[in-house]
């Protein structure tokens, strides 16, 4: 039982190139997790995009790639599918239907809340059912819980139906929101205004804890990031049919079906730029992709640190991207059994003992404790295929520092991986599960770090602080070289599967 393949890059190019015509995009990603800049673009310049992301395999695209092991299939990236109107946009505007090409099917409950005490918390989307949840814990908040189901609802029209696709390329377009970011009390962070709404201590940590799902430490976030509970009441959690992997298949297909072609195993050493524009993308092989614009979706701070010289770089120099605060670290352990545990739902989350204290440990002390909170994903509770017959296919994610701590993972990883794996051989969890264990893979922050070019091993860059929000962050068009943009997780407007595809819409401005 050993870690997962590495992950090799690869680059996908257009029809256009082989004919000859100069491609007018090249899409340099080191390991996003979506095609949206891919579906888009060849729609608006019809055969002219070249596209490199990384893998070694097709289904291997970005974050979103798989393992393979012993008959069990492992997402190894995004497995929580919100807002999926933002897929069926994207199809749309390739002129497609995204149910030719995926399907997502719904999970109920969204999550269930696992904890120490022993209680219990099935979030659901329904509200009579949310609501006979919350008087379990304390009938006095339900009504604080309307309260701040309606300011989530106000934040979710602003912050993410009028400025997630919104470029905040200049200063003055962070000027003009403002006001409303300010009535929205953006200045506070997701705990401090759900505490203002809600009393009980458990259902505090329920409502609060979603800014984890990318990146962001609960204690500090923007309360712009409470938009995430209506989004996922509204449009529910979903999971794609085959894993994520199949929603990238599916819309690696769609990018075929509208004139991309791919080309694989071929890594970016360059973004090549002359007189401060950029004029295409060298690889390391020595081959030379021309092109009018480049895209970047990989980590921004790798694409400046590694792809464009130190002279091309004005405001994003080195010093001033390690001054920038990073987002924590993952650390998975990838697991499959010969054995079914039916009671368990799709999602779960297993709380420890320690919540603002340890959110500490993981982003301002850096240290890996003893103790941890977990993400229990278990597909097959949806769809069994991707486990043997009678087996159970999982991944347990514990949010660990960044590379910053200093710890050592190579020699930790196994005694850490071990004590996760003992703590859910509880009754109502994965009871003898080391018994039962037949395929384990293990993946740290230097995996992060050494295999998807994450910088510090961050595993979603930036850290959603509202001073690294919007105008804030590196702009999904350059500030330093012409023709050059971004997308994905560490531009505006930032992490999560709705964030990094919108941010491709953001390119809509330029790109036409």
């Amino acid at each position: 039982m050993t870690n997962g393949p590495v992950i090799r890059p690869m680059l996908v190019a257009a029809s256009a190139k082989s004919q000859g015509v100069k491609p007018e995009a090249v899409v340099n990603s080191r390991f996003r997790r979506k095609l949206a800049v891919c579906v888009r673009f060849p729609c608006r310049k019809p055969g002219r995009a070249v596209q490199r992301a990384r893998g070694r395999h097709r289904q291997r695209l970005w974050r979103a790639y798989v393992y393979h092991d012993r008959g069990f299939t492992y997402d190894a990236g995004p497995t929580i599918i919100t807002v999926p109107f933002v897929l069926d946009e994207l199809a749309a505007a390739a002129g497609k239907k995204l149910a030719d090409y995926v399907r997502l099917v719904p999970c109920d409950p969204f999550y269930r809340i696992y904890f120490p005490d022993g209680r219990i918390f099935n979030y659901r989307g329904q509200q009579e059912a949310l609501e006979a949840e919350i008087a379990k814990f304390n009938p006095d908040d339900v009504a604080g819980y309307r309260r701040f189901l309606d300011y989530s609802r106000r934040v979710f029209d602003r912050a993410f139906t009028d400025l997630a696709a919104h470029s905040f390329d200049n200063f003055w377009e962070m000027v003009k929101v403002a006001p409303d970011l300010l009535r929205l009390r953006a200045d506070q962070a997701v705990f401090s205004r759900v505490s203002q709404y809600i009393r009980d201590p458990a259902l505090r940590q329920v409502f609060s804890f979603e800014p984890l799902l990318i990146g962001g430490n609960p204690l500090r976030s923007s309360s712009i990031y409470a938009m995430i509970h209506y989004l996922e009441k509204n449009w529910g959690v979903h999971f794609c049919m085959g894993g994520t992997g199949a929603l990238v298949r599916g819309l690696v297909k769609m990018f075929e079906d509208i004139g991309g072609v791919l080309h694989c195993n071929a890594r970016a050493s360059e973004i090549v730029v002359e007189q401060g524009r950029a004029r295409g993308v060298r690889t390391a092989d020595g081959r030379f992709f021309p092109a009018d614009i480049v895209i970047s979706n990989g980590d921004v701070a790798n694409t400046y640190r590694k792809l464009v010289a130190p002279e091309h770089r004005r405001k994003w120099t080195n010093p001033r991207l390690e001054k920038m605060r990073y987002a924590m670290s993952l650390f998975v352990v990838y697991f499959g059994t010969n054995r079914q545990y039916p009671h368990l739902p799709h999602h779960s989350i297993i709380l420890g003992p320690r919540y603002e204290e340890l959110l500490g440990d993981i982003f301002d002390r850096k240290i890996v404790a003893e103790d941890f909170s977990l993400y229990l994903h278990a597909p097959t509770r949806t769809d069994p295929s991707l486990a043997p017959p009678g087996g159970e296919c999982f991944y347990v994610l514990s949010p660990v520092p960044h590379l910053g701590g200093g710890q050592d993972w190579e020699k930790i990883k196994d005694a850490y991986a071990d004590r996760i794996l003992a703590s859910l051989e509880k009754e109502h969890l994965v009871p003898d599960l080391r018994k039962h264990l037949v395929s384990k893979l293990i993946f740290t922050p230097l995996d992060f770090q050494d295999r998807l070019d994450a910088y510090l091993g961050s595993a979603f860059q930036f850290e959603p602080l509202l001073t690294q929000s919007a105008w804030f962050r590196p702009h999904n068009k350059s500030e330093d070289v012409e023709g050059l943009y971004f997308v994905g997780a560490g531009t505006h407007p930032g992490a999560g599967l709705p964030g990094v595809i919108c941010s491709a819409k953001v390119l809509d401005k330029w790109i036409m």
